[in-house]
């Protein structure tokens, strides 16, 4: 909303010397942001002054223009010049070029003389110009950047303006205003009328306001007036669309006369353009009052007007001259004809007033917000009107906003009001809202006292009764938006100061700190950042085949089909994460970003067979044991994942280094460091799964033989299908259940200073026999002396029986207490491949 200050002061004590910034930061301690200046001058400097044409004389040019020649007298007749500088003429008469035919001998004109500046940084200075020395400039609207018109120069008489010669036409024109713009809230509608702008500056100033609303007059109502009827048979909501219409008429309008420049100076400054003076009358009195208007040529009228909604197929060409199509669920205002105006959006094309217009009939309605707004939306016809509609306007207000226009047209347009007035509906109910005494108090935290809190309302328009526990507050017709006792207590707090609200820290209950389960996923989110992984944040949302693909494996899971869904494709909630790693890791690659280790943590959505329940539960009541237990089991389980992506390189390459591509071993390294950190031994076996490579896939699974993840390399016709590098490695762990294994406390093993022995051995086994069940019968064969077995290499070929195959196993042995002899360590060496021989026929090389 933009406040031209002229215009401000009216109604409320704005200082004289006081700027749009002091203006705007005035307005920002009620809760109103400060958006921008608008100022003439910032582009427009003077000497700009009145003229008057003593001659012209028409000169043809060799490239077909005329041009004018003229003298133009820039002070009073018998005046001297009081001005100075390069090229003002100490007579008063300057001879100045024009190109413009628009003007003759005798007419007053706006001249920019030299050393002025015009919009866009132009310089008026004498310059020679076919054969003249050109010493100022008659502008145009254009030039001086108060309107569009280029046609011809601004001749003053078309404004109805005859002043002095040599008055400043930047006062006269009233580009000496200046205008605050500011950002207004949807839910204070009222702010979008300088009526609503000047109380809340007298709000925040604590100076008088006076409300433009109470000047006007308004007569009663005799029901006499032009014949209307409210007709909403299909209420949005059960809320009438329209509950107040008021009709005045308004006969032999000149529509010819110009605008005053007073009016189109703020109408401009208020961001809209000046069109005609009945135009501006109507949207003058709706930036003034906030109430729209809209005005109809009463002799294309005919019979009664009726408000209603509009038929299925019904049509309408609006005054933008567009066709459109009406919704039943549009508001429509008609009359014997048809719809004649979409209500609160746009008035239609064949009623519009227009140059011929002489009768016309002004309508001040009060329409409910949701149907203007979906009217609005519906058609994509933003317009000032439903901006203020659909924020609520004050029912109060229809009468007085017409009266207003009323008593514009009669003195500035020459018209004749008729004596008859239209004004049908209904009020609403008062709404009344109980405050108890304390709970601004309680809400806030700062104590208010009995005026500060009665005080407040009543400056808000609101009337206060005293109860015996508290205040019944009736809130003014201007504020709909104040419907509870949290509303009133923001508003109290607005007012008294949103800096007297105390700040003080909460002191932290005794005893608490991070639950278990905090603790066990802040360790595991710090684990994967420190360990060089970037965590990212996808959306939950996939497609179908995401969840086939990446989901159970070797089998469908029901997945949750989302039922108004932001895209049709991407229509489900993820049963893994890694979807969306997929998807941050493409946005990545497309934008130069080939080497990647990224991570991600989130729920995913695994309903079972009961999902949802046959009723909801009733509000206002807390719900049954037994209807909560049955709420719980309708949701579906939603264990935290995390998934690791990784793709390209380990590191970025570099003078003297050559990078390591990442592979499926780091995925499973990854996976086992989840595990590690939480305290949690993971097992590792070979596993199958159809996002994954057939033979590079890694089931990660409990001591309990419970599966929690995968990992390895991801399955080359997936990547290639998703136009991702090959090779590409991930991993995906069900962490809720590795939480459930964890320890409630990780002991540390102490650190021994004895050195170790180390033994290597390597075992033939068949081919089908799993590393790790051989790895797990060596640590449990050699007892307590084995510190760690790590497999490090697989062999099979050339001096190997066929069907089998050659596992090398690196021991490490050490004892806590004591120096392990060779003996020591090579018997229990020998205990642990006995064993393996025992279990799977292991045969030492």
């Amino acid at each position: 909303m933009r406040i031209p200050l002229s215009w401000l002061r009216e109604y409320a004590q704005v200082p004289a010397d006081a700027t749009a910034e002091d203006v705007m930061e005035d307005l920002v301690k009620v809760g109103l942001e400060e958006e921008d200046v608008h100022r003439p001058t910032d582009a427009l400097q003077g000497p700009i002054v009145v003229g008057q044409v003593l001659s012209m004389e028409p000169e043809p040019q060799k490239n077909g223009k005329t041009i004018n020649w003229c003298s133009v007298r820039v002070v009073p007749e018998g005046a001297g010049q009081t001005l100075t500088g390069d090229g003002i003429d100490p007579s008063g008469v300057q001879g100045i070029v024009c190109g413009a035919h628009n003007f003759k001998v005798g007419d007053k004109v706006v001249v920019t003389l030299p050393g002025a500046v015009l919009p866009g940084d132009f310089r008026i200075s004498p310059r020679k110009t076919y054969g003249h020395v050109s010493a100022g400039m008659i502008a145009s609207v254009r030039e001086l950047g108060i309107g569009e018109d280029h046609d011809g120069i601004l001749v003053l008489s078309t404004l109805g303006l005859d002043p002095e010669v040599g008055t400043d036409a930047m006062e006269l024109l009233g580009l000496y205003d200046q205008a605050a713009e500011i950002n207004v809230t949807p839910d204070r509608g009222y702010v979008f009328s300088i009526r609503g702008a000047a109380r809340e500056y007298a709000h925040a100033t604590g100076t008088k306001f006076t409300d433009p609303a109470a000047a006007v007059v308004v007569p009663q109502a005799d029901g006499n007036g032009y014949p209307v009827r409210l007709d909403d048979a299909a209420p949005i909501y059960g809320k009438p669309g329209c509950d107040r219409f008021v009709a005045r008429i308004v006969r032999g309008v000149d529509t010819s006369r110009p605008t005053p420049p007073w009016m189109s100076s703020r109408l401009r400054l208020a961001g809209m353009r000046s069109i005609s003076l009945v135009v501006d009358i109507s949207n003058y009195v709706m930036l003034e009052l906030g109430q729209p208007l809209h005005f109809y040529d009463l002799d294309k009228l005919t019979g009664e007007i009726v408000v209603r909604r509009a038929a299925e197929g019904e049509t309408l060409k609006t005054l933008d001259e567009k066709e459109r199509r009406l919704s039943p669920e549009d508001l429509l205002i008609t009359d014997g004809s048809g719809a004649i105006g979409i209500a609160g959006v746009m008035g239609g094309a064949a009623t519009e007033v227009a140059g011929g217009t002489q009768n016309v009939l002004i309508e001040a309605a009060h329409f409910e917000e949701v149907s203007i707004a979906r009217s609005r939306r519906r058609h994509k016809l933003p317009s000032e009107a439903s901006k203020r509609f659909e924020r609520g306007v004050d029912w109060n207000v229809a009468d007085v906003a017409a009266q207003r226009a009323v008593d514009l047209l009669v003195e500035l347009a020459g018209g004749t009001a008729d004596e008859s007035i239209t004004d049908v509906g209904t009020a609403p109910a008062p709404r009344r809202i109980d405050l108890p005494a304390q709970f601004p108090a309680r809400l806030i935290g700062l104590d208010f006292t009995e005026s500060q809190i009665t005080g407040t309302l009543e400056d808000l328009g609101a009337a206060v009764e005293k109860t015996g526990d508290g205040y019944l507050v009736t809130p003014p017709s201007w504020r709909p938006d104040l419907e509870t006792r949290e509303d009133l207590t923001e508003e109290i707090i607005r007012l008294v100061g949103y800096d007297k609200i105390p700040s003080a820290l909460p002191v932290a209950p005794p005893g608490r700190g991070l639950t278990r389960l905090q603790q066990q996923r802040r360790r595991l989110m710090q684990s994967l950042a420190a360990a060089g992984l970037t965590e990212v944040l996808a959306y939950p949302f996939v497609t179908e085949a995401d969840n086939t693909t990446f989901g159970a494996p070797e089998g469908t899971r029901p997945a949750l089909k989302l039922a108004n869904p932001l895209s049709a494709e991407y229509g489900y909630l993820r049963t893994s994460v890694l979807p969306g790693l997929f998807e941050v890791a493409k946005r990545n690659m497309s934008r130069g970003f080939r080497d990647l280790a990224l991570f991600e943590s989130g729920t995913v959505f695994l309903p079972g067979e009961h999902l949802g329940t046959e009723s909801i539960p009733p509000l206002g009541a807390k719900p049954s044991d037994d209807v909560l237990d049955e709420l719980y089991a309708g949701i579906p389980d939603q264990p935290l994942h995390v998934g690791v992506l990784l793709a390209g390189h380990e590191s970025a390459p570099g003078a003297g280094s050559t990078p390591r591509a990442w592979d499926w071993a780091d995925a499973v390294d990854f996976a086992k460091l989840m595990g590690d950190v939480l305290g949690v031994e993971l097992v590792v076996e070979q596993g199958t799964h159809q996002a994954f490579h057939p033979g590079r896939t890694a089931r990660i699974a409990l001591r309990s033989g419970e599966t929690v993840g995968y990992a390895g390399e991801l399955h080359p016709k997936l990547l290639a299908a998703r136009d991702m590098p090959a090779r590409t490695v991930a991993a995906e762990l069900n962490v809720d259940a590795v939480f459930d294994a964890a320890p409630d406390v990780i002991v540390a093993r102490p650190i021994s200073s004895f050195p170790i022995s180390t033994q290597d051995v390597a075992l033939v086994v068949a081919e089908d026999v799993p590393a790790e069940q051989v790895r797990e019968a060596l640590r449990e064969g050699a007892g307590e002396l084995l510190e760690d077995v790590a497999l490090f290499d697989v062999y099979a070929g050339s001096g190997i029986e066929p069907g089998h195959k050659s596992l090398a196993f690196a021991l490490r042995f050490r004892a806590p207490d004591r120096t392990l002899t060779a003996d020591e360590a090579s018997e229990a060496r020998a205990a642990a491949v006995a064993l393996a021989a025992e279990r799977f026929g292991a045969v030492q090389r």
